[in-house]
This record gives C-alpha cells, structure tokens and sequence, in this order.
C-alpha cells in the first residue's frame, strides 16, 4: 500500500525538477522555458523510508474551451483528484505573484490537503519571498531547493502523517512471482494520432490531444489491462527529421521518445493513411529494427481513405521494399478517433510480442539447417566449400542464433540473407528483428601451441 503525491504550481517554479528529485532519475524534461509540462507524469517515488506515486503536473494557467491551456488545466486537475496529498510550490526567489494567491485560494477550497513548499530557497536568497507565502493560509511554507536537493529533510516531516500504516503496506506487497507487463512504445511523426491512439485504448482523456503538432513532450507511461494482460503504454513525442529540429526543447523531447524506444519490446508505429511510410516512417522502422524491439505499424485514420483496397495494397509493396530486413511486418488499419480497428491492433501487438519474446529447440534448428544447406549449399571460396555445421538460438528478445561454420568470415551477407528469410518462414517470425551470427568451429587437429 502506497500514497500519491501530486505537485502543483504555476508554470517554472521547479516542480519537474521537484520531481526528478524525488524519482530519482531524471525523468521529466526540465528546461528554463515555461509550460514545458503538458501531460500529467506519474512515477513511483521515494523519500528516506517513505515510498509513494509521484505526479507531474503542467503549470496552472488560466485556460477556457479549447485552448491548451484549458486542456492542461484539466489534466491537472484529474491529478489533484487522484493524490491522497498535494505539494503547491512556489518560487520564492521570484515572491508570491497573483497567480500564486488565485490558486491558492481555489486550492483551499478542495479537499485534498496541500503542503506548501518554497522551492529555490538555497543560499538564502529565497527567504524573502519564503515569508511572504505564510499569506496564503496553507500554513508553514517548507523551504527548499529542488535542483540541489536542500529542505528534503523537512519535506519528508510534512508527508510523514500521510503515508500508510508500514504493516499495512507488507501485506499488500506484489505478489511475487507476477507476469511483467508488456511495455509498448507508441512512435511516429508528428500529429499521426498518437496520443488519440492511447487514450482511446484505455478509455480516457489521459494525455492531451488536439489539432496542433507537437503537443506531447515527455515520453508518458500509462497502466493499461487488456484481456488481463498487463501493459504499459508510453506516449511519445513525434518525431521529425533531425535536419529540421533546432530547438534545445525538442531536441529532449526526441531524445526522450529515443529512451523509450529503447526500452520498450514492442513499438507501435503510428502512421498518418494518408501520408504512410514516408521517408521519416521507414527511418524510425529501421531504428526499432536495429535496437531489436518488435515492431507493429498501426495505420492511422483510415476512415479518411477513400479507395481502401489500393491504398491498402500500396502500404504492403511499400513495406516488402522498404523493409526487407523485416519481412511479414504486421500492419493494422484502424481509426483512433472512432475505436475501430483497436482490437485487431492489441492482437497483433500480443502475437509480435510472442514470436519476439520465443525460443527455438536447438534439434529443430539443426534439421532446419541441414534442409536449408542441402536445398541450397553454401558457396565455394578459393575451391573449397564453405561448412555450416551446427546451430543454436542464443537469446530471444529478440531472436538470436549462431551458427559454427569452418571459414565465416567468408560467407557472403547475400547467404545470410537466404538463411535468415528461411527461419522467418520455417519458424513462423514474421516482422521481428532476427540475430544470426556465425562462429568459427575449433579445429582439434589445429595446436598452434605445439
């Protein structure tokens, strides 16, 4: 049993730093522009003994409609809800401004208790404006600095009284022994619908959407069951070509949607129907490809295709020649906005998950190998045949092979290619990354020690 703890205050007061502390790791993007914030973050916190969910939230703004103020707000206002605690930061270098006291006194009038914390305190230079936040009402202010960690002492006296019963939270440990959920990273380039995508598998406006591109900044983690598979979905920034993007904040935003591609096992690749597979598409393909990650492409807003069959048929001759090196890629039309086709794409991404997370008997590999040779001999070098002799599967995610061969260095890529697209189709690996290495067999006769 845990407790949830949301961070609130206007824009660049240091609340993801705040955060980052507490996680830590550097998790949410911090920058000196205001509003880098957009979508809540959650992570699992820490503070001495005191374990707890940490929220992120966007900087509290007036916002009204449609603007992405408002839809920021809202966010944050859902983390408000959720949080058993709240910590209002102020930047007391800065002094208590308007927007501080407006929020503040719409803050007093919720439920959920808030803590007042006084960030950037260090040096003493913050005490001014420190004391000035004792007219808030929200009782003793807690000083300190987030970027050099300073008052964290005292943070953890003013969330002590909220955290659970310690016997408690020992009887509803995990249970060991529990299925690790299946993390899946949600790529693509910008405005093809990603965010759109996410919210609607898990039937909420978690994430911010709209028209504008380029909302999604951090890389968002979001639980999500489906058919009591455990699953993590993450929310990425679009990516654009690396020649276009000059901003230092995109540039972390990238690098943040790299990390999580990184990490994941499956990467869902969300293409626009009616721009697919650009040039910018089949680049973050082959980069999945090469990180090994199993790979679904999802095609987006297909309920605005008008010839579904020819356009249907021109994204698989795009991807057989695009994207040898990942032959059979499963590819799901389906529309974000409506939910259709969001099932058909949850199967897909399972069985990707499977065929990459699978093993092959080392006795089936090894009459794969034999069939394959006789079916096709390796070539000859400098008059002599080139021998395979015996195969292994090394590793999975992804699969790995090695096969011990007499000279392989001197097996042409043209064969590897041969062997590799057999296994595809023998074996049933559609779309997923395939490692075959080879190894040089030991001669016993060869004692260069002698």
């Amino acid at each position: 049993m845990t407790f949830t703890v949301a961070i609130l205050g206007r824009p660049n007061v240091g609340k993801s730093t705040l955060f980052n502390r507490l996680a830590g790791k550097r998790l949410a993007i911090v920058d000196d522009l205001p509003g880098v914030t957009r979508d809540r973050r959650e992570a699992k916190g820490r503070l001495a003994d005191l374990t707890f969910t940490i929220i992120d939230t966007a900087g509290l703004e007036e916002g009204k409609g449609e603007a992405i103020e408002a839809r920021m707000r809202a966010q944050t206002e859902k983390a408000l809800e959720m949080a058993d605690v709240a910590i209002f930061l102020i930047d007391a270098r800065a002094g208590l401004t308007p927007l501080d006291r407006h929020f503040a006194q719409w803050l007093r009038k919720g439920k959920t208790p808030i803590i007042l914390a006084a960030n950037k305190c260090e040096g003493g230079a913050g005490k001014p404006g420190m004391y000035e936040t004792y007219a808030l009402g929200l009782g003793d202010p807690v000083p300190l600095s987030a970027e050099h960690g300073e008052g964290l002492s005292e943070l953890y006296d003013a969330l002590q009284p909220y955290a659970p019963d310690p016997d408690m939270e020992l009887e509803e440990e995990a249970e060991p022994g529990k299925e690790r959920p299946i993390r899946i990273a949600v790529v693509g380039r910008p405005n093809a619908g990603k965010s759109t995508l996410v919210n609607r598998l898990i039937g909420e406006e978690r994430l911010i959407t709209g028209p504008e591109a380029g909302l999604t900044r951090d890389a968002i983690e979001v639980p999500f069951v489906w058919k009591g598979r455990q699953i993590v979905l993450i929310d990425t920034a679009g990516l654009r070509k690396k020649a276009n993007i000059t901003k230092r904040l995109e540039r972390l935003s990238v690098g943040d949607t790299l990390s999580a591609l990184r990490f994941a096992q499956v990467v869902v690749l969300v293409v626009d129907a009616n721009a697919p597979l650009e040039r910018q598409d089949l680049t973050i393909a082959e980069l999945a490809e090469r990180e090994g990650r199993a790979v679904v492409v999802a095609v987006n807003k297909w309920d605005a295709v008008e010839d579904s069959a020819e356009a249907l048929e021109t994204l698989r001759l795009k991807l057989e020649h695009a994207l040898p090196q990942m032959k059979g890629l499963a590819a799901v039309t389906l529309s974000a906005l409506t939910g259709k086709g969001l099932d058909k794409l949850m199967q897909a991404v399972a069985k990707t998950y499977d065929i990459w997370n699978g093993r092959v008997s080392t006795s089936k590999l090894n009459r794969w190998l034999e069939e394959a040779t006789q079916r096709h001999p390796p070539p000859a070098v400098r008059g002599r045949r080139l021998k395979l002799r015996y195969m292994t599967q090394v590793n999975s995610r992804p699969p790995s092979f090695v096969i011990f061969s007499t000279r392989p260095e001197e097996l042409p890529d043209s064969y590897m290619r041969y062997l590799v697209n057999g296994m595809r189709e023998a074996f049933g690996m559609p779309g997923t990354p395939i490692r075959l290495t080879l190894r040089k067999t030991k001669n016993p006769y060869d004692d260069k020690d002698a």
